[in-house]
């Protein structure tokens, strides 16, 4: 009898092989062919899963914000129910951050994906409507300018910490005074 296998399976197995391909080399490096080494597969395989390198990347970019919301899951999880808005906002906004090897490579991804979209408008409208629904998410919680303000500093600050430029101490301290700005009791509520 054939082995089953789980075509979601599958693409993730090939879209976590795309992801350290990216991490590790660039995305410009990504190719079928170097995503299906990475992977232990034959390009042929890897073309049967995905007809384009767009569509394998639209699947890959998938799985690095599967792995954030995840992580964003268990730390808003952690915290207990209701939650105070400051400390709900800094638990998932610390999950974006390149904290640590896994953080760091799914950083890195998502930022060879900026570049990517630069020059591909659908690409570039998945994760624009990524970020509109977060910092929609994040308006309710604090003033619609400084859930705008708020993204740009993660995504600053991420970018940085990346290129070594500040340390996940600096990073923290900034991100934990732009909080304490805004949810100080004289700053106001929405």
């Amino acid at each position: 009898m054939p082995k089953r296998v789980d075509p979601t399976e599958r693409r993730t197995l090939i879209a976590d092989a795309l992801m350290r391909v990216a991490a590790e080399q660039g995305l410009e490096a990504v190719s079928l062919r170097h995503v299906a080494a990475a992977a232990g597969a034959t390009t042929g395989l890897v073309q049967h899963y995905f007809r384009t390198k767009d569509e394998m990347m639209l699947f890959a970019l998938s799985v690095v914000s599967g792995h954030t919301e995840a992580r964003i899951s268990a730390a808003v999880g952690a915290l207990g129910p209701a939650p105070a808005p400051r400390d709900l906002v800094r638990a998932m906004v610390v999950q974006m951050l390149p904290l640590d090897e896994e953080r760091r490579a799914d950083g890195k991804v998502a930022l060879a994906f900026f570049a990517y979209a630069a020059t591909r408008p659908e690409v570039a409208e998945v994760q624009r409507q990524g970020a509109l629904g977060l910092r929609d998410y994040f308006a309710t919680l604090m003033p619609s300018e400084a859930a705008t303000t708020l993204l740009a500093l993660v995504e600053g600050l991420g970018l940085y910490m990346i290129s070594g430029t500040y340390s996940a101490e600096v990073a923290l301290r900034v991100l934990d005074e732009f909080l304490d700005g805004v949810f100080s009791p004289a700053a106001g509520r929405p």
